[in-house]
Order: structure tokens, then sequence, then C-alpha cells
């Protein structure tokens, strides 16, 4: 009787192991399952990959600190964490491009090159309104990796990108995507508005900024600088300064630490002046001339009292044909050309359009 019931339970065993698809070793474990040869991996799966390997080692992760006092009268201060973000490799001599937001505020930033090791960095220089930054390495390891650069004026909504960076402290993280649209505007730290910014769905998270995006070919056409997320986490919509901008931007940054610009020579009227003086139409009303400046040369004539009467300026409507609404666009169009050159302005003056030329010259500090 007692063999069988232990024959059976031995068949029910056997039924069952045949039921699992797994053998029973002689520990009492079931055997893993062969693992079926997964074959090559897709072309667009090794670029990727490829890409990655070869972008990686130009991007680095930044640690800062700033300095705070422990007391009221300030004699005990000490350094405490102000934040992390990420950077690209820009050249052989150790220069390091981020977001301004990533340093902004702090006292150190400390530079971990792919390689893992860490690497303390000055401050270069610093452009607010573009939201960008340069760093350098103190001391410049060999072997450094520049980033490709690319163009970001023959971009195309749906072309592929890759982000790189190091969201929420996890180092060399890739996402990819596409562009979602251009042409965007974003706010600074400065409140004045960034144009001409990539949207992108590759997911951004906080860490991200101050990365690349890069496209299919591994070069840089942006940096990851803001997400639209009421949560705060990538939802689908960011943003990246684009490379054109960082490409006339960066190079004066590393030589003067400062973005030169040109001075017009005139101060703006208040927009809400503008419309009771024009009506709805868009643009920058000269206001007072600067004795000596580049709008008195040109001959550009702002707001003037006769009496109790108020006479408006002269209207600025467009730069080299590209039409100007406000001092933002304006400024966006003037620092677009190189200086010493000549920009041509659209102007009204007491209802009349002329065309007038204004030599843009460096502002002086």
């Amino acid at each position: 009787m007692r063999r069988g019931i232990l024959l059976g339970g031995l068949i029910a065993v056997g039924v069952l192991v045949g039921w699992c698809g797994h053998a029973i070793t002689p520990g009492g474990l079931a055997r893993p399952r062969a693992v079926e040869p997964r074959g090559a991996l897709y072309d667009w799966e090794k670029a990727s990959i490829q890409r990655f390997r070869d972008a990686a080692p130009s991007v680095v992760y930044i640690t800062t600190t700033e300095e705070r006092s422990r007391d009221f009268f300030g004699f005990n201060v000490v350094e405490v964490p102000a934040g992390s973000g990420t950077g690209f490799i820009w050249d052989a001599d150790g220069h390091v491009v981020t977001n301004f937001h990533v340093i902004q505020g702090a006292t150190r930033a400390t530079i971990t090159l792919a390689d893992g090791t860490h690497h303390e960095a000055t401050f270069v220089g610093g452009a607010p309104d573009k939201d960008l930054a340069v760093l350098a390495l103190a001391k410049t390891p060999p072997k450094l990796r520049p980033i490709p650069i690319g163009t970001s004026a023959d971009l195309q909504v749906g072309q592929s990108v890759l982000a790189i960076g190091n969201p929420f402290g996890l180092d060399q993280t890739l996402t990819t995507g596409v562009v979602s649209a251009l042409g965007r505007e974003i706010q600074s730290v400065t409140r004045r508005r960034i144009t001409g910014v990539i949207q992108t769905d590759a997911a951004i998270n906080p860490g991200n900024s101050g990365g690349p995006l890069l496209d299919s070919a591994g070069r840089l056409i942006g940096v990851n600088t803001a997400i639209q997320s009421p949560s705060g986490a990538s939802a689908g919509i960011g943003f990246a300064v684009p490379v054109d901008t960082v490409n006339r931007v960066v190079p004066q940054l590393i030589a003067r630490g400062r973005l030169e610009r040109p001075d017009l020579g005139f101060e703006a009227v208040a927009p809400r002046l503008v419309e009771r003086a024009f009506g709805a139409q868009k643009g920058v009303m000269v206001g007072k001339v600067a004795r000596g400046g580049a709008a008195a040369r040109a001959g550009l004539q702002g707001v003037t009292v006769e009496g109790r009467r108020v006479l408006p300026g002269d209207l600025i409507q467009a730069v080299n044909g590209k039409a100007v609404e406000d001092w933002d666009s304006l400024l966006d169009a003037v620092e677009a050309l190189p200086l010493g050159s000549t920009a041509q302005l659209d102007i009204q003056r007491e209802g009349r359009k002329q065309r007038i030329n204004i030599r843009l010259e460096a502002a002086r500090e």
C-alpha cells in the first residue's frame, strides 16, 4: 500500500515537472529554461549604441557648492551642496560648456569626467541672457575628447535626436526622441527671452541641464536647458538652446568672459506708450538718444517735447528685413550680426516709412 502511494506521488511530481517545463535538480531547484538566441541587433539600434559610445566621453557631470553662514554675523562659513547638472567638453584646452543656471550662485564646481575622475573647475564666463556658461578644468588631463559641433539652422521637425546627461544624479544616461518643434521661446534667468529654441520629446529631467542634444550623426545641435512639466519631471516636452547660438556665444565667453553685444545708443520707450502713439503697430520706439552714440550718428530721432506736445520718436519695425516686435526681438536681431557691421533699420517717422543704416559698435563696460 505504501509502495503504491509512493509510486503515485512520483508520477504526480513527474507530471508537474513536465507541465512546468522544468527539470528538478538533485538539490530540489528547477533548472532555468534554455535561452533563445536573440539574433542580430537592428541597424537603428547599432547606430544609437555607437553614437552613445562616441559622445559619452565628451559629457561630464557637474556638482556645485556654495558658501553659507551658520551664524548671524557670518563668521562661521561653510560650503554646502548647491546642485548638479551636465556639461560637455568644448575643446582640448579643457573648456566645459553648461547652462548658466547650473552654476549660478555657486562658489565651487567639481567636474567628473566619463572615466570617473574628479577635477576642480574655474569659472571662465557666462551669458545669463542665453543661459550659457563656460568652465575650465583647473588641470587639463590628456586626451580630452571635444564634442563634434553641428548646425541648428537646417533642423527639421521629426528628425531623430539623442540626449546624454545626468538626470537625478544618474550619470551617463541616454534618452532618444525627435525634434518636436522649432522656433520656440523660453525665458532665461534674467527674464529675457531665448529665441529659436529646439523642442524635443527626448526625456529631459532635472540634472540633464547643460547636457548635449545630438543629431543622428552624433553632432551637437543644442544644449538641453529646460522642461515643461507641472511636476518638474519629463513630460515629453524639453527645450534646448540651438547650437548656432552656442557656437556664437561660447568663443566670446572664452576670449572675454562675457558676451559682447552692440550698443545701439538709445533708450526704448515703454510698449504701452508705443501702443498709445501708434495703435496696434509693432516695433520699438526710440526714446532718449545718447549724444555721440550709434543712433545719433545714424540720424535716429527720439521722443521730443514741444511746449505741451510730446512728439513720438522713430518706430523701428525691422532689422535687415526681419520684423521687430519689441526690445527683445530687436536685440536678438542685432546680436546675431557681427560687431562693426552695418544694419539696415526700417522705421516709421511722422507717418512715413524710411530706411536708415546703423553701425553696430560694442557696448562699453
